[in-house]
C-alpha cells in the first residue's frame, strides 16, 4: 500500500490535483486549436465541464460532513468529468487536423480514471460515515 499523507484540504485530493492539471490542459492546449466555428459551442463547453470539475469536488469536500451534499457534489463532477470525455473525443474525431489527437486521448485517460476515483472516493467515504 503507497504512503498517503492524511488529507487535511481538498487540495490533498489526488482526483481535484489531476482534474485542475487536466482542465489547465484542455484551456491551453486544446480550446485555442479548436476552429473558429467551434468557439461558441465545443470550445465553450470544454471550458465550462473541464473547469467544473475540480470546482464540484472541492464545494462536495467543503460538504463533507453533510454525506448527501457530499454525494451530489461527487455526482455532478462525474458528469461533468464524462461530458468532457465527449466533448474530447469530439475534438479529436471531427477536428484531428486542428487539435493534438495523442493529447486527447491522454485527456481522456485522466478524466476516465477519475470519474472512477471520485466513485470510489464516495463509496468509501459513505463507509466511512456508516462506521462512525
Amino acid at each position: 500500500m503507497k504512503n498517503r499523507k492524511p488529507i487535511r484540504s481538498f487540495r490533498d485530493l489526488e482526483v481535484y490535483q489531476n482534474t485542475y492539471e487536466a482542465s489547465l490542459e484542455v484551456i491551453r492546449k486544446i480550446v485555442p486549436k479548436l476552429p473558429k466555428n467551434e468557439q461558441y459551442d465545443l470550445a465553450d463547453q470544454l471550458r465550462r465541464s473541464s473547469k467544473a470539475i475540480p470546482r464540484l469536488i472541492v464545494e462536495g469536500y467543503s460538504k463533507k460532513h453533510q454525506a448527501k451534499g457530499f454525494q451530489k457534489y461527487l455526482d455532478d463532477a462525474i458528469g461533468e468529468s464524462n461530458e468532457t470525455i465527449v466533448s474530447l473525443s469530439h475534438a479529436r474525431d471531427l477536428y484531428s487536423n486542428f487539435v493534438d489527437p495523442k493529447l486527447c486521448d491522454e485527456l481522456i485517460v485522466i478524466y476516465d480514471r477519475s470519474s472512477r476515483q471520485m466513485f470510489n472516493l464516495a463509496a468509501a467515504w459513505r463507509d466511512f460515515r456508516s462506521r462512525k
